[in-house]
């Protein structure tokens, strides 16, 4: 991407692998509902950080980053809940990556939600 963000390069990495994911869970693996959610809820992350970034004030920038901080959750109940329906395997390396992606996404946006409501941004 562009700028040397940080968390804009890593939400549009994510997306990427996410769209990746959703094609093959599709093709190999006919799944194509809780996919779908996978997809509209990892893709939402970058979206709504990118739409941060552009954002009119303090507390419209907090209300994004909060967005992406919920839609980063809820991608981790999806890829869960897809674990243990056995749809992805757990000892796939590239899934392993991909789990630690998505805590470590989590990991900065509450850390940025947190920041910003401590700051009276909010």
């Amino acid at each position: 991407m562009k700028d040397n963000n940080i968390i804009l390069d890593k939400s549009f990495e994510f997306a990427v692998k996410i769209v990746k994911l959703y094609k093959y869970l599709c093709e190999y693996k006919r799944e194509y509902v809780l996919s779908k959610q996978l997809l509209r809820s990892g893709t939402s992350i970058g979206a709504n950080i990118n739409e941060a970034q552009a954002g009119q004030s303090k507390s419209d920038f907090s209300a994004k980053m909060s967005i992406a901080s919920k839609e980063a959750r809820e991608t981790k109940y999806w890829i869960d809940l897809l674990i243990k329906t056995e749809y992805l395997d757990v000892n796939d390396e590239n899934l392993k990556f991909l789990v630690n992606d998505i805590d470590e996404l989590i990991k900065i946006l509450t850390s940025i939600v947190k920041s910003s409501q401590r700051d009276g941004n909010v």
